[in-house]
């Protein structure tokens, strides 16, 4: 294409001011409801307003309308099913809370129960969880002895459950969700696979038959545990441990390879406990070693609002432990919920379900039971078995309270290795090598904040392998912050688009004027580093130039790149399209920028910056410096502006009614 001769039409405007109120309020409300969860009360009279406000806070008002006998028979079977995994894994994860058995199945039928009214998924199966069950046990492990203070304990434990709650809910009341996100795909991944890896051998105990172990949880500690008492190791324990380890595998491997035989993985952890508590029973093994779960009483959840513990000398550590414990269960929760919402194709509100959490946990701690989320295997099942709604979880409770009311005594002679070998084969499930290869496929840092979690909970503490993890996460935000990319740009052939040299190397350089993009808002934290990237730019540009001694340009009638005369160094564009924002130190490194700039003879130019940036750039008369005539709606123009003053005129010389006749090279 030749040259063309155009008027330049366009410029960057300056928006008009907002007052400062409502100025405040757009951007409150972009931080905190960029859903616009109020939408839906727009325009509707009072009444039903009320209607639709009781439906956001109870969703089954919503949807129970709707409900029918289809759902009903699906979500009968899914409770059913999810009921027969529930039970086991209950018993289990409150052992390994060191609490007693009966809490997992009492947590196993109130907050289930509070979730299916409040709660937004339609797949999210509730009950407690290993990783939240192993944080509660270290802990409160670290304070109170459970052998010495067992009520103290418990008490700890409610108390622990309720703060979770009031955490989730008032994160949820005021939409502070986003703090969840600081939890990084990668962080979970490597935090859940180290908490199984020191669940799965915390389980050696169970499985061979030790009555004494180690409180600790990093491997070093367990380890030396567990060989330290080889002479008490109990083979017949081992040897049960093994095989129904076995049964268990084999079950989850056959689920998994034919989706529609979910049933024989969700049901194998009962059936390991019926065969389990036949045996020891028919045998007598709990006089050879095979340790049992001994006497449950029957009936459902007392009440525990009175045993809650606020005046304790431990009150610190049960609040540190609700926070931690709380983050987590929510990190699980929600993100097991989003992943089958997905599948089905619905969408569901994380500041709601917050605030369904909470109130689970904080109805829970006055009902005997500790800290509940939606565990992805539970939830799994209840996806496979064809749940239709939330009623699926009150099938569920009603099952276990059926248990607690009749049941509870039959659980007398379970042997404590079935459960271990419950939650080794659950755990196994968590610890993803798949997702850690594929992080370091994609994204080496990802993969070291994911290793970095592993191996910190592996070798330290659940908690020192949380804090590196989330540090290193935060720490990258920071360098993303701090070190935003800026990139030289060129124009693609035949094109009027201008695009980075490095991702397309056959753009070509414009002689006499270099082009930067700056690919971050521009903030206090980044305004040095940006400052002296850009002059970095400069120079390298202008010590190019003096060692090749010519400059490549396009011809423009034969549409080739031939060499000519040296150009020096004219112009700096910045494209400003990826700075969302700038703040007075931003501002301030612009003039520094300039001022240097001019004092090497070339000319600062500006490509569309935002309106956010324009009206501080107008605030702060940056704007009146630099000349808003020097300010384009786009990359093109700017060239085409420069080139028409390289070819017509001193840079510094060009005036505003020149820049409005522009000759545009393409």
């Amino acid at each position: 294409m030749g040259n063309t001769d155009f008027e330049c039409v366009h410029s960057v405007v300056i928006p008009p001011p907002q007052p400062f109120l409502k100025s405040l309020k757009n951007n409150l409300k972009e931080t905190f409801f960029p859903d616009d969860p109020l939408r839906q009360f727009k325009n509707q009279p009072p009444a039903k307003r009320f209607i639709l406000g009781l439906q956001y806070v109870f969703p089954i008002l919503e949807w129970g309308r709707k409900y029918n006998l289809e759902f009903f028979k699906a979500d009968l079977i899914a409770g059913i099913t999810i009921a027969s995994l529930a039970i086991p894994q209950g018993i289990s994860y409150a052992k390994l809370a060191n609490l007693p058995p009966i809490l997992g199945l009492y947590s196993s039928f109130v907050p289930p129960l509070v979730y299916a009214v409040m709660g937004s998924s339609r797949d999210l199966a509730v009950g407690t969880v290993a990783v939240g069950s192993l944080l509660t046990a270290s802990m409160l492990s670290d304070v109170v002895n459970i052998n010495d203070n067992p009520t103290v304990y418990l008490h700890l434990a409610f108390t622990a459950a309720l703060f979770a709650g009031l955490l989730e809910t008032v994160l949820g009341i005021f939409r502070l969700g986003f703090i969840v996100d600081f939890l990084s795909h990668a962080t979970i991944v490597g935090f859940m696979s180290g908490a199984a890896t020191v669940v799965s051998l915390q389980q050696l105990k169970g499985i061979l038959g030790l009555s004494h172990f180690t409180h600790a949880t990093d491997v070093v500690s367990v380890m030396r545990s567990i060989f330290s008492q080889t002479h008490k190791w109990r083979w017949e324990s081992a040897l049960l441990g093994c095989c129904f380890l076995f049964y268990l595998l084999v079950a989850r491997y056959v689920s998994k390879k034919r989706p529609n035989l979910f049933w024989i993985s969700a049901t194998a952890p009962l059936i390991s406990v019926i065969l389990g508590t036949l045996l020891v029973y028919l045998t007598h093994a709990e006089k050879h070693g095979v340790q049992v779960i001994g006497h449950l009483k029957k009936g459902i959840n007392p009440p525990s609002i009175m045993n809650l513990e606020f005046g304790s000398q431990y009150l610190s550590t049960v609040i540190k432990t609700g926070f931690v414990t709380g983050i987590i269960s929510l990190a699980e929760g929600i993100a097991v919920g989003r992943s089958f919402a997905m599948f089905k194709n619905y969408h569901i509100d994380g500041n709601k379900e917050m605030i369904a959490f909470g109130m689970m946990n904080i109805v829970g701690s006055c009902t005997s039971s500790y800290l509940t989320t939606g565990p992805f295997s539970r939830s799994a099942v209840n996806f496979n078995a064809g749940c239709k709604t939330a009623v699926s979880n009150i099938v569920m409770a009603l099952s276990v309270m059926i248990t607690l009311l009749f049941l509870t005594p039959l659980f007398h002679h379970t042997p404590l290795v079935v459960l271990s070998s419950i939650i080794v084969a659950a755990m196994l499930g968590l610890i993803d090598y798949e997702a850690a290869i594929h992080l370091w496929h994609v994204d080496k840092f990802d993969f070291v904040v994911c290793m970095s979690a592993y191996l910190g909970v592996v070798f330290a503490d659940i908690e020192i392998g949380l804090i590196l993890a989330v540090g290193l996460s935060v720490l990258r935000v920071l360098l993303f912050v701090a070190r935003p990319r800026t990139f030289v740009l060129g124009n693609i052939p035949d094109t009027g688009i201008y695009r980075s040299v490095d991702q397309y190397p056959n753009t070509n350089n414009v002689p006499g004027i270099l082009i930067l993009e700056i690919d971050a808002p521009i903030y206090f934290a980044n305004a040095s580093y940006l400052r002296e990237r850009i002059l970095r730019w400069i120079d390298d540009e202008e010590d190019e130039i003096k060692s090749s001694g010519n400059s490549r340009w396009i011809d423009d009638e034969e549409n080739e790149i031939k060499s000519s005369g040296k150009t020096s160094l004219q112009y700096v564009i910045l494209d400003m399209s990826a700075v969302g924002n700038i703040d007075t130190s931003g501002i301030s490194m612009f003039e520094e920028v300039k001022k240097i700039i001019d004092r090497r003879g070339l000319k600062l130019v500006l490509a569309n910056p935002c309106g956010e940036v324009m009206k501080k750039l107008n605030k702060s008369k940056f704007i009146d410096t630099i000349g808003h005539e020097w300010i384009f709606l786009t990359v093109g123009e700017a060239v085409g502006a420069c080139n028409y003053t390289l070819h017509t005129s001193k840079p510094n010389l060009a005036s505003s009614d020149e820049l409005k006749k522009c000759s545009s090279n393409v």
